[in-house]
């Protein structure tokens, strides 16, 4: 009984790892260092009462190396977590004798057996190296990012992006803008030294100038030994869970460098390329489509000077925006409202009907609230309300920064603001009348 009041030194070292399950949540470094202050401080706690080749403390330094860098939100991260648990239970194993009778070991082996419960893991299987020349993997960006980091001395894991596309159509690019944007035909979203995405748009309404997603090209370049070149493509009512090629993988197929995976058929496919650390989601919402990608910032970033119109890294062009110029469809600062005010913008849909349906599936009034409201009022198309809701889900599922999930209405000067009801009324009846002028 004494043993399990003890504190577990292998839960502590893996808390923040254990974290990370929520989707795109990265403990800050600081937490971490602290986190493995206080593992060692209680080790060391206990060295007094154990004899020197008792090496507990250093089958815990080296959990808490394999599992630093790891992340939920990249593909990959069961199995690396379990063979971290693995290489740690089998210090324990080779470190018991001297240690009999200490209470810090004896909380670490009872901490292990209940961390791989959790996760599943297997007692057999391969287990990991705390010598990162032996781990590293060229088609896991994930192990091979994690190397350099550790010959560097880096405590910052890698950073990620993200960048949306969905409704008529808006954009959050790689910097967390918000725009609206007309961008009719079409239009790289992304084309860098390792993938391309590009996006056709189409007009929604006769009369608008608000356009919507209706096809879908992504092109995985070639990669070394991991994968081939591999392309694909989706249009409305066609969204394969293959690549144009008709397979589903890229390099060995054991290994699943990069692989497609269909979560709703002909609705929902996601893409992981472990060899790049991207995942890209698709979706068919109604006649359009959506698209959210995460990807490392020095993958995104890197591209040629002829390859800087994108719309992920620089927004759209100026001409081709429809917003406040602020980035935000929901507040049209300087405008001068016109004399007769815009009651119905499309059959069916009044201001007040339009947040009413936005607010049941999004009760946040963000700006994708303001995003699904602005698209009820120009299309009178009921989908695009599912739309700006699983476009929200995939930055819960993708986005490494849990405080940038939501974007709100910020003043002139950049400052947020509340934004009460009557100015987002008012703001979204001046954008409409823009639009369709």
């Amino acid at each position: 009984m004494g043993l399990r009041a003890a504190p577990s030194s292998a839960a502590a070292a893996a808390a923040e790892v254990e974290q990370r399950r929520r989707p795109g949540l990265c403990p800050p470094p600081l937490e971490l260092l602290l986190l493995l202050l206080f593992s060692l401080g209680l080790l060391h706690a206990g060295d007094c009462q154990q004899p020197a080749q008792c090496r507990i403390q250093k089958c815990t330094t080296d959990f808490v190396s394999l599992t630093s860098h790891l992340n939920s939100a990249v593909d990959g991260f069961d199995s690396e977590f379990c063979k971290a648990l693995r290489a740690y239970a089998g210090c324990t194993q080779r470190t018991s004798k001297a240690c009999r009778g200490n209470l810090v070991y004896h909380s670490a082996v009872l901490g292990i057996s209940d961390l791989m419960s959790q996760r599943n893991c297997s007692k057999d299987g391969p287990t990991s190296s705390t010598n990162p020349e032996v781990t590293h993997d060229p088609c896991n960006y994930h192990s091979h990012a994690g190397a350099r980091e550790h010959r560097r001395g880096d405590q910052n894991p890698a950073s990620y992006l993200f960048c949306g596309l969905f409704g008529d159509p808006h954009l959050r690019t790689f910097k967390d803008h918000f725009q609206t944007c007309k961008v009719e035909g079409a239009w790289p979203l992304i084309d860098n030294n390792y993938l391309s995405v590009q996006v056709t748009n189409v007009p929604v309404v006769p009369g608008s100038s608000a356009t919507a997603t209706n096809k879908i090209t992504i092109i995985f370049k070639a990669h070394h030994e991991c994968t081939d070149q591999k392309v694909y493509q989706a249009v409305t009512d066609d969204l394969p869970a293959a690549f144009v090629d008709g397979t589903t993988s890229g390099g060995d197929s054991d290994a699943k460098s990069l692989r497609i995976v269909e979560r709703e058929s002909g609705h929902y496919v996601e893409m992981h390329a472990r060899y790049i650390g991207t995942t890209v989601f698709v979706r068919q919402v109604g006649r359009y489509l959506t698209l959210a990608i995460r990807m490392p910032e020095d993958l995104a970033m890197s591209y040629e000077e002829s390859q800087d119109l994108q719309l992920c890294v620089n927004g759209c062009p100026l001409s081709e925006r429809i917003d406040d110029g602020q980035g935000q469809v929901s507040a049209i600062l300087g405008h001068s409202l016109p004399r007769t005010s815009l009651v119905q913008a499309w059959p069916g849909y009044t201001l007040e009907t339009a947040n009413t349906q936005c607010h049941e599936k999004m009760p946040v009034k963000d700006i994708y609230f303001q995003s699904c409201v602005f698209d009820l009022l120009t299309t009178g198309d009921a989908n695009f309300t599912a739309a700006a809701h699983s476009a929200l889900e995939d930055v819960e599922a993708l986005h490494p920064r849990k405080e940038r999930w939501h974007i709100f209405p910020s003043s002139g000067n950049g400052t947020p603001r509340g934004g009460s009801d009557l100015s987002v009324t008012l703001g979204l009846t001046c954008l409409i009348l823009i639009v369709f002028l």
